[in-house]
């Protein structure tokens, strides 16, 4: 069993590790993102001797493999997290970040299909009919404007992953910036966009990136 925590991992679920909360122990982890403390671009693979020794000196290389440099921010982000209580700390913070996101969901449910997550790895999930013809994207521009960054995922979701280190003010400040767009913003995109805008095939479902190319269609 492979377990990639390269997102999850690193105390983001509310645990050290994403799969903690199942209570399986992988054969392999792979780590990524936060083990680099966002100073250096560090990644890892975990794995116990008897998996790691089947790969013998001279079959595999790597250019940057043992770089010193991103082996020390990587042990001091390390350090940082169990020093910090990181993975506690997301967790309560998950908490109230969830219960927050749960009374937007009552107070537009409508717009709003379901908020999920654990820790500060969360999402909130819109129903396209009522979205229509806004997308997960757009949602996410407006929350740029008005100062908080999350990421639109698969047309109809939000991600919020905020900095584990986040203040409680600041949990509440974002939801607040997603109320606002919801109420004060939404309705306006919905008057101003066309209703012909692109489907959901037309959107980058990693980045939210518009492909649309209207010189196509007439095809």
């Amino acid at each position: 069993m492979i377990a990639d925590e390269i997102q999850s991992g690193l105390a983001r679920s509310g645990k050290m590790l994403a799969c903690d909360w199942e209570g399986v122990r992988p054969d392999v982890v792979i780590l990524g993102k936060a083990l680099g403390g966002g100073v250096i671009p560090v990644s890892a693979v975990l794995a116990d001797k008897d998996v790691m020794l089947c790969i013998r000196p001279g079959e595999h290389g790597s250019t940057f493999g043992g770089n010193p440099l991103a082996s020390a921010v990587a042990i001091a982000s390390l350090d940082i997290i169990q020093e910090e209580k990181l993975a506690e700390r997301s967790a309560h913070l998950g908490e109230e970040l969830l219960c927050q996101l749960v009374k937007i969901k009552e107070e537009f449910p409508n717009y709003v299909k379901e908020v999920r997550g654990r820790g500060l790895f969360t999402a909130v999930e819109f129903n396209s009919k009522s979205l229509f013809p806004v997308s997960a994207y757009d949602i996410c521009l407006k929350m740029k404007e008005r100062g908080v960054l999350a990421k639109p995922t698969h047309d109809t979701i939000v991600r919020l992953t905020p900095p584990l280190c986040m203040s409680r003010d600041e949990v509440k400040e974002g939801s607040k910036v997603l109320h606002d767009v919801l109420e004060l913003d939404l309705p306006n995109m919905q008057k101003a966009k066309p209703k012909d805008s692109p489907t959901t095939a037309t959107i980058c479902d990693r980045c939210g990136r518009n492909l649309y190319d209207p010189s196509d269609r007439a095809l």
